[in-house]
């Protein structure tokens, strides 16, 4: 029996975040998950992480996270990803890099690297286009 390895982890975790079944994602995080959405927003555990992801996923109809690169080494998975959002007034793309360390079977760290300003010019984009 052979047991699924971080990438796998880490993958299924993207895939169910990306179709907003946060009951199935937050299946692969550990109790104690530390979560970094920028330098000043560190969170722990599914409730903290969804605090800080909810907002965020509200007005959101649909995405695709389209993966650029992976790469994996031991416990250490990093995504590379654009992430795109669908609103009501369009879709919003956002580039961004998350890193995760799994360890039995949960992922115990996730840190998503973006640039602010690439989600401040898009927001204006898309909410602006709705004047």
């Amino acid at each position: 029996m052979t047991h699924p390895s971080p990438m796998q982890i880490v993958r299924s975790f993207s895939d169910a975040m990306e179709s907003m079944d946060f009951a199935t994602g937050l299946q692969y995080v550990a109790d104690d998950i530390e979560y970094i959405n920028s330098p000043n927003t560190t969170v722990r555990g599914p409730s903290g992480m969804m605090a800080v992801l909810g907002p965020f996923f509200e007005p959101i109809e649909e995405n695709e996270f389209v993966i650029r690169r992976q790469v994996s080494d031991g416990n250490i998975v990093v995504l590379e990803r654009l992430d795109r959002h669908r609103v009501p007034q369009g879709w919003f793309e956002l580039p961004v890099t998350g890193v995760y360390e799994v360890h039995d079977g949960k992922i115990t760290y996730w840190r998503e690297y973006f640039d602010f300003d690439t989600i401040v010019k898009e927001m204006q984009r898309v909410y602006g286009a709705a004047k």
